[in-house]
């Protein structure tokens, strides 16, 4: 018969777990939060009825964001594999890869708007892991902008070094965005309307 009263040893934490309170775990990312939850919220305030909750989802029952991320996702990850496919001929894949990453780059402007929007509803370490998600995924966006600047200009070198670092930072990104939803449950089981982490 097992003891009750028996001391059990201390569970084992997660990989996953361990690497997000590496990055989140920091007294100086509460300030940070602090003043961007406020402006979003002063911003929010601003906009025309209703629009927050679309934001939410609170029409389709559950967060806008996840269905979202995978137009962004997806085309990036497209333009990377025909940046790096063999071709026919020189340059066969190129017009389909700025294709791809160009649509990647527009369904990413709808992914951050509700991203930030239930970023806005967040508290403790889900917020300051949420903050470091939001801006490693803006930190991919900017870089695919630039590399479809590149490549406009015929720099489509640098166009796939940026886009390449792009998907990098990304799948970061993802990994945290991981963590809110299956260690923080954000987003489970309800809307973002509510305060959540």
């Amino acid at each position: 018969m097992l003891n009750p009263n028996r001391i059990r040893p201390p569970a084992h934490v997660p990989p996953a777990h361990v690497m997000e309170d590496a990055v989140s775990d920091h007294d100086a990312l509460e300030g940070v939060a602090d003043t961007l939850q406020t402006l979003l919220r002063g911003a929010e305030a601003t906009l025309p009825p209703g629009v927050t909750d679309a934001l939410h989802g609170e029409w389709l029952g559950h967060p806008l964001h996840p269905i979202l991320v995978h137009l962004p996702l997806g085309g990036w990850m497209i333009a990377a594999a025909l940046d790096h496919l063999p071709a026919r001929s020189p340059g066969a894949n190129d017009a389909a890869a700025d294709r791809a990453l160009l649509l990647g780059t527009l369904g990413a402007v709808g992914t951050i708007a509700t991203g930030w929007a239930d970023w806005s509803n967040t508290r403790g370490q889900a917020r300051r892991t949420g903050l470091i998600h939001g801006a490693l995924n803006e930190a991919a966006f900017l870089l695919n902008v630039g590399s479809l600047l590149a490549r406009r200009r015929g720099r489509r070198g640098l166009g796939k070094t940026l886009s390449g670092a792009a998907l990098g930072v990304a799948v970061a990104g993802g990994f945290l965005g991981g963590e809110l939803v299956y260690r923080h449950g954000l987003g489970v089981g309800r809307t973002l309307a509510h305060r959540q982490g």
